[in-house]
């Protein structure tokens, strides 16, 4: 049985992914100062900003680590570095998530997995210099994964907006913004897939279709039937459209696995319209 370590073990997609997987391998997971792990013998204790990720590797040996830590940028440049060392020394496998927002500065197509990754966020630079890392470990040892938008009936997202038809507060939408998405659920099968079928390379993980940002949060909304409205702050970043969308054409997956945007709006709604 394969030995899994998710390393960020305890964020929204962390424990998506530990649930997913627990009942087929042997998974191990980190978490940072949630003392509701503190008993959990599967999870381990581990910050970023103060600990190395050489002691449970070493402890747990794990055959396949997943990348799914967030965090400090300098803090997460040495702790993957002590990860890639530990999984070329050993032999193992690393599968990084990244993010869709690799590509956040081109304006006028999707993109695919060899299109060059090019950014003007924070966040997508950090992405962006993680992923050079890993490309530089030797074929067949590693795994990137690229992501758009994550939802899921528990996702922070939804807690948002919740938060703000609560509140009535605004809640900011991108009218010109094209995206994918994706929802923890239907994510998880496919990164299940990936690691049953020992895949590697690049892989653009979630929905086949795209829409604009603004409608989508609109679809969301609607399906929550809520008695109150949710007031939008409409964010222009261009006059013309901009994608931020990431789509599969060389490393794709079973149709069984593909999914829409409405399967994503019917995944994270699900617990909402069962309680209605």
């Amino acid at each position: 049985m394969k030995r899994i370590l998710i390393i960020g073990g305890s964020g929204f997609l962390g424990r998506a992914l530990f649930k997913e997987l627990h009942p087929y391998f042997d998974v191990y997971a980190t978490y940072c100062n949630q003392e509701r792990y503190a008993n959990n013998k599967r999870y381990f204790e581990y910050d970023i900003q103060e600990d190395a990720p050489t002691a449970i590797l070493k402890h747990i040996k794990p055959d396949i680590i997943i990348s799914a830590l967030r965090g400090d940028a300098a803090a997460q440049f040495i702790a993957h570095d002590m990860i890639i060392s530990y999984a070329m020394q050993n032999e193992k496998r690393i599968i990084f998530l990244s993010s869709a927002n690799v590509y956040d500065s081109f304006r006028h197509y999707p993109s695919y997995e060899h299109d060059k990754t090019l950014s003007e966020s924070t966040y997508g630079k950090l992405k962006i210099k993680l992923e050079n890392k890993i490309l530089r470990m030797p074929p067949f040892s590693w795994t990137i994964g690229r992501i758009p938008m994550v939802f899921g009936s528990a996702s922070p997202r939804l807690k948002e907006i919740k938060a703000c038809i609560k509140t009535q507060n605004p809640y900011e939408v991108f009218p010109n913004t094209v995206i994918n998405v994706a929802v923890d659920y239907l994510l998880t099968q496919q990164l299940h897939y990936i690691i049953n079928k020992n895949l590697w390379g690049v892989f653009h993980l979630g929905s086949t279709d795209l829409i604009h940002h603004d409608e989508f949060i609109a679809e969301i909304v609607r399906g929550m039937e809520s008695k109150y409205q949710l007031k939008y702050k409409h964010v222009y970043t261009s006059n013309n459209d901009r994608y931020i969308a990431v789509l599969p054409k060389f490393n794709k997956l079973p149709k069984h696995l593909n999914y829409t945007t409405k399967d994503v709006v019917k995944e994270t709604l699900k617990n909402i319209l069962s309680k209605q």
